[in-house]
C-alpha cells in the first residue's frame, strides 16, 4: 500500500494525540470526517497503525527507577536466542527489548519502584534465565527526552 502526504499528516496528528477525533483531524487537514475515517481504517488495516495506548506518568505510580540492562548470552545459536526472547517477553518489568549488534546481544529497558526492586528483578527473574553469561546495567539519573512519536519525513 502506498501512503501519501495526507496519510503521513494523519499519522503525525495521531502520534501527538491518539484520542483526536476524525472530525478534529479533518478540521486540521481540510478533509471530511468520512475521508479521515476511511484513511485511518486503511492505515490500521495495513498495519501502519499498530494500536492506541495511554502514556502513563511512571513516577506518579511510584515507578521511579529506570535502567538499561545489557545482556550477553553464552552462545549465539538460534535455540538460545529464541529461548531468551520467549522468556524476557514474560517479564513485566521489561518494557523494551532489542536484539543488538556489538559487545552485548540484547538491551532491556527496565522500570521498577526502586533499587531493591531492581535487585530482586536481577536476582530472581533475569539471571535465572538460562545461557546468560554477562549483564551490565546503566541507571537513568534524569529523563531528558522521551518521545513516543517517530519522525515522519516528507516522502517524494
Amino acid at each position: 500500500m502506498k501512503i501519501d502526504q495526507l496519510d503521513l499528516q494523519i499519522l503525525d496528528l495521531l502520534q501527538q494525540d491518539g484520542k483526536m477525533t476524525h472530525k478534529e483531524i479533518g478540521g486540521k487537514l481540510a478533509l471530511s470526517t468520512t475521508a479521515v475515517y476511511e484513511r485511518v481504517k486503511r492505515l490500521e488495516r495495513n498495519n501502519f497503525i499498530r494500536g492506541y495506548v495511554a502514556l502513563i506518568n511512571q513516577p506518579q505510580l511510584g515507578l521511579t527507577l529506570t535502567a538499561f540492562c545489557y545482556v550477553s548470552l553464552s552462545s549465539h545459536n538460534k535455540k538460545y536466542l529464541m529461548a531468551f526472547q520467549e522468556e524476557v517477553i514474560k517479564l513485566k518489568e521489561v518494557s523494551e527489548c532489542f536484539h543488538i549488534a556489538g559487545e552485548y546481544d540484547y538491551i532491556l529497558k527496565i522500570t521498577v519502584n526502586d533499587m531493591a526492586a531492581y535487585r530482586d528483578f536481577i536476582v530472581n527473574k533475569l539471571t535465572i534465565l538460562e545461557h546468560i553469561s554477562n549483564t551490565q546495567t546503566i541507571f537513568v539519573m534524569e529523563e531528558i527526552k522521551n518521545e513516543t512519536a517517530i519522525p515522519l519525513y516528507q516522502r517524494k
